[in-house]
């Protein structure tokens, strides 16, 4: 997705959000807010100060609202994951959830591509820094959405898996889902969209038919055992 595509996504989304911010401060957190989406949606990994000045704000303002930029960078890429944050489903059938979820999120993900990647970009930035020995005291960037987000998907398998088995499918599933995918498939393989989703949805129903048999051809060789 081009760059005038991106922030033409990230205007029509902040457009068509519910006005539930009122005031002054509420209005000067939405433009730090819109203006930190609109220059990571460029590329940008932008520091507080950075949004300050784009914003026309001063930085001591800016950093009120937000104390850091790991703050400001998580506040951006939950406003790009909307709706994805508030996934929920009624069904018991854990490869349906799974492929629901997928069809939720990974075109949300895509476009919101470049901010997704702009918050990779920091947490490797910080990870280096942190082995290094130079992040000192700058708070971490914490990741780790699709770990509830998947746990949520295959709950209906929690009483046919056990623990460590469901806890390996979805660790096996945050490898299909999210940023990185989309990286891999369309970067890599030059996939289009349809494409990229068809096999992130195809990885990720395989995964959880071959975490369900597995389990499914242990309890019958348990059965015999004990028969």
């Amino acid at each position: 997705m081009d760059v005038s595509r991106q922030q033409a996504v990230s205007a029509d989304d902040a457009a068509q959000a519910p006005a539930v911010e009122k005031g002054p401060r509420a209005r000067t957190r939405r433009l730090m807010l819109e203006t930190a989406t609109r220059l990571m949606q460029s590329g940008m990994t932008p520091s507080v100060s950075e949004v300050a000045e784009a914003a026309e704000v001063s930085r001591a303002t800016a950093y009120r609202y937000f104390p850091s930029q790991a703050v400001l960078v998580q506040a951006v890429v939950d406003e790009g994951l909307g709706p994805i944050l508030t996934w929920k489903s009624a069904s018991d059938d854990a490869e349906r959830r799974v492929s629901d979820l997928f069809a939720t999120a990974m075109p949300r993900i895509e476009a919101f591509e470049a901010t997704f990647k702009a918050a990779l970009k920091l947490s490797l930035d910080q990870w280096a820094r942190r082995e290094a020995g130079t992040l000192g005291s700058e708070p971490a960037f914490k990741r780790g959405h699709r770990v509830d987000l998947l746990k949520d998907a295959i709950a209906p398998l929690k009483g046919r898996l056990k623990p460590r088995q469901f806890k390996r499918l979805a660790q096996a599933l945050s490898l299909v889902f999210g940023v990185e995918v989309v990286t891999v498939l369309k970067d890599i393989w030059g996939l289009d969209s349809a494409e990229m989703m068809s096999v992130a949805q195809w990885a990720a129903g395989a995964l959880v038919r071959a975490a369900m048999a597995e389990s499914e051809a242990k309890s019958a060789v348990s059965r015999a055992t004990m028969a």
